[in-house]
């Protein structure tokens, strides 16, 4: 069956660019180029982590469904597309909840919450191990008897929907509000402010938010990011930081329950014998600082070409990867997930990722040029030369800022 996030993708896209476009019409600032840039790295390291696993998370549920269901719920009965429509959402909601309030969850959830903007291209930043926690939370599903295509098909209604809600250029929306979870509720989620902080998890409905006690609703606008905010425009790194914090922290326990402990508490839970932390300040979106590193814009316009390359290859990997044979599968990976890496790197002005992204576009060329030596078809062969030298171009034009003054090691 064909990924539908290859279909997907040209759509977001094409909604990322117009919500820019309003912005500028609008003359407000909500986009910047290397925080979109990175949300969509995540986004894409996201999807690569999910096209090898993917099999196997939506095998435990076919594996229950199958062996242990208890009840045969037909796909043609209005009423079952009506109760798991509920139930995915009602569950979505708690394993939100949960991923905000246990610290080995929130590890592989922070990553949605680290952009200091706030658009769509958001939505797409998505933390690589976060399936694994969130698939969990769905088996009860499988053994009730809902049937695995059913629940992907409104799983991923679910998520779809959640696409549009993280925008700042719609307001309040009046009655819905009430009952829908809305872009004034979402924003408030992913606030920083301590009255923000861990508030509306709600997927479609808020009504779960407001039966629970998670409800708040949106007054000044949020300062967007997380309290403990990473200092840099990594992917990867993005899905690490958290797990080596939680680790440093349990250095300080002096109890070996308390370093098993941790990974299961809240972010700001501390043993008794040891001083709590401190408060999160207030804040305010008028004077808050940004983490936005300034590199010359030559090497920004370096990083947006590339990243298309990185995008072109991500579609062609998750199109193609079930036919693909493991060397060039495996190669591909590597060019794609080395590329974010590299470009988070360059946009943080790190000199390693010029030297990293200049071996990355070394080895594109020799396997490009090999490849061309192989095909003896004309029309493939003129693609793979232009590819090489597309390569070449773009070492030669990276390597201007070998030794620029800016970069940090």
């Amino acid at each position: 069956m064909q990924n539908p996030i290859v279909f997907a993708i040209p759509v977001f896209f094409f909604f990322i660019a117009l919500e820019w476009l309003m912005a500028r019409f609008k003359d407000r600032e909500v986009y910047r180029l290397n925080d979109s840039i990175t949300d969509l790295s995540c986004g894409i390291s996201q999807q690569i982590v999910s096209a090898f696993s993917k099999t196997l998370l939506l095998g435990m549920y076919i594996f229950l469904f199958a062996q242990f269901r208890l009840f045969e719920i037909s796909m043609k009965a209005v009423w079952a597309w009506v109760v798991i429509f509920f139930a995915v959402d009602f569950l979505y909601y708690w394993f939100h909840r949960v991923s905000h309030r246990m610290n080995a969850p929130w590890a592989a959830h922070i990553v949605h919450h680290q952009s200091e903007e706030y658009n769509l291209s958001v939505a797409l930043r998505q933390g690589s191990f976060q399936p694994f926690f969130s698939s969990l939370f769905y088996l009860p599903l499988a053994i009730l008897g809902f049937p695995p295509l059913m629940f992907v098909a409104t799983a991923s209604i679910n998520t779809v929907y959640q696409f549009w809600i993280h925008t700042r250029l719609v307001g309040k929306l009046g009655f819905v509000e009430w009952f829908l979870n809305t872009p004034s509720h979402h924003r408030v989620h992913h606030g920083k402010n301590p009255k923000y902080l861990d508030k509306n998890y709600a997927g479609i409905l808020i009504i779960w938010d407001r039966m629970f006690g998670t409800f708040v609703e949106e007054q000044e606008e949020p300062v967007y990011g997380v309290t403990n905010q990473p200092q840099d425009l990594n992917p990867i790194w993005s899905n690490f930081y958290y797990w080596r914090d939680i680790y440093r922290h349990s250095r300080e326990f002096r109890r070996l329950r308390d370093k098993a402990k941790v990974w299961f508490m809240p972010p700001e839970w501390r043993p008794p014998y040891l001083q709590p932390y401190p408060p999160h300040p207030e804040l305010d979106a008028a004077t808050y600082t940004k983490y936005d590193p300034q590199i010359p814009a030559g090497l920004k316009r370096f990083v947006a070409v590339q990243f298309l390359f990185i995008t072109v290859a991500t579609v062609a990997l998750l199109h193609f990867k079930p036919k693909l044979p493991e060397l060039p599968l495996y190669a591909l990976t590597g060019f794609v997930l080395v590329g974010v890496l590299n470009m988070g790197g360059l946009l943080d002005g790190r000199r390693w990722a010029v030297w990293l992204e200049s071996l990355r576009l070394v080895a594109s060329v020799g396997l490009g040029a090999f490849l061309v030596s192989q095909y003896v078809s004309t029309l493939t062969g003129l693609w793979l030369s232009l590819g090489v030298g597309l390569g070449v171009v773009s070492l030669l034009w990276l390597f201007r800022y070998r030794n620029l003054p800016t970069a940090s090691s």
